[in-house]
């Protein structure tokens, strides 16, 4: 087996050890997440993103066993980012100041069958990405569309027209 390929495989903890650092990585990271009160994986916000990368990055650490990293190391700093991520939820929750800062609010991007090309610059938003989101929603006809706009966690919202007659056939 050459030098290169052996280096590359070689362990520095026995498999055992291995295991029981995932194991033990593992159920920490799942106890805790449960007691931040995560119930909807579905929608991740941006702030759900950091912590999800941050827990990975320092459970990685003591799943590794490398030398600056423990296991009890790797579950202290998971621990204290699940803390923070709890504390910013609570804050957002309760301060309507705290939560304008930490999500985006809503962009309108279609006002009265009207794409609202300032809106579609802010989001980086192209007109065909939008025409297939409004397809996606059910949306034939833009004339169909009284209101869209891109909420806070990325999905477009859709409020249609009230018609008295047949709306007009698919222009897009």
């Amino acid at each position: 087996m050459p030098a290169e390929l052996a280096a590359i495989l070689y362990l520095d903890s026995s498999p055992l050890e291995m295991v029981l650092r995932g194991t033990v990585m593992y159920w920490a990271i799942f106890i805790l997440l449960r007691l931040a009160g995560r119930r909807d994986l579905g929608t991740v916000g941006v702030a759900d993103l950091v912590v999800v990368m941050l827990v990975a990055d320092a459970a990685g650490n003591a799943l590794a066993s490398s030398d600056d990293s423990t296991l009890l190391s790797g579950i202290t700093v998971v621990a204290t980012i699940v803390f923070w991520s709890i504390i910013v939820d609570r804050l957002g929750y309760y301060s309507p100041r705290v939560r304008r800062w930490l999500e985006p609010g809503q962009v309108l991007l279609v006002k009265d069958g009207e794409i609202l090309r300032a809106g579609l610059r802010k989001e980086y938003l192209t007109e065909d990405e939008l025409l297939a989101e409004l397809r996606a929603a059910g949306v034939g006809d833009l004339d169909e569309v009284h209101r869209a706009y891109i909420e806070a966690d990325g999905r477009i919202s859709v409020i249609r027209r009230h018609f008295v007659g047949k709306p007009k056939r698919p222009t897009y």
